[in-house]
């Protein structure tokens, strides 16, 4: 664990209980300042962490379990995802029926500041193919349960094994109509039986 790990565990308890990291201090009978970002430093540079008495105190306060904290700090250094090659994950075989990654075909990998419990995958991007939108190194971490609207940016995969992002125009039972983003084509309308998936853009590292 890191010591910004750790604190910032103490800010996510705090926000979980409606409080303010001063008010999680008085809460747990300690110095207001206690659990304060000036604290969390001395003058010199070096850092400074929480005493173990302070942090079940505080545990104590809100009463919460020690593990419960660990997953809180857990998460605060992001989630553990699914991960594909742009190459590789351009096959429709790759995923399941409602387009979820067949997990023994993907490797796990971690990405910060990623939270929550929603199924989430990401794909690397590995060629020109997307480009200029996405630039190989790009990864792309998606959602194939995430509720799509009109305007929501998304990232498409026909039967025949193209993919390409686009942003969605309308979506019925039977078709969607979506505008790619890398040919200029415009709008096109794709029939509900020649969709392989689709699955919402909810974060790109560039």
């Amino acid at each position: 664990m890191l010591h910004s790990d750790i604190w910032r565990g103490l800010d996510l308890l705090a926000e979980k209980h409606g409080l303010t990291a001063s008010a999680l201090a008085k809460l747990a009978g300690l110095d207001a300042t206690a659990f304060n970002k000036s604290k969390r430093r001395a003058k010199d540079g070096r850092l400074r962490w929480p005493s173990t008495e302070s942090i079940s105190r505080a545990l104590n306060a809100v009463g919460v379990e020690f593990l419960d904290f660990a997953e809180l700090v857990s998460d605060s250094q992001g989630r553990a995802i699914p991960l594909l090659r742009s190459d590789e994950a351009s096959r429709v075989d790759m995923f399941s029926a409602s387009g979820i990654p067949i997990a023994n075909r993907w490797e796990s990998v971690r990405f910060p500041g990623i939270q929550g419990r929603e199924a989430l995958y990401a794909i690397e991007i590995t060629s020109r193919d997307l480009a200029p939108i996405y630039r190989s190194g790009d990864r792309i971490v998606l959602s194939p349960s995430a509720e799509i609207r009109a305007g929501d940016r998304v990232l498409v995969m026909t039967r025949n094994e193209s993919m390409f992002p686009a942003d969605l125009v309308r979506r019925s039972e039977s078709l969607i109509e979506v505008t790619p983003l890398i040919d200029g084509s415009g709008t096109v309308k794709i029939r509900q039986e020649q969709l392989a998936w689709i699955a919402r853009i909810l974060w790109v590292s560039q």
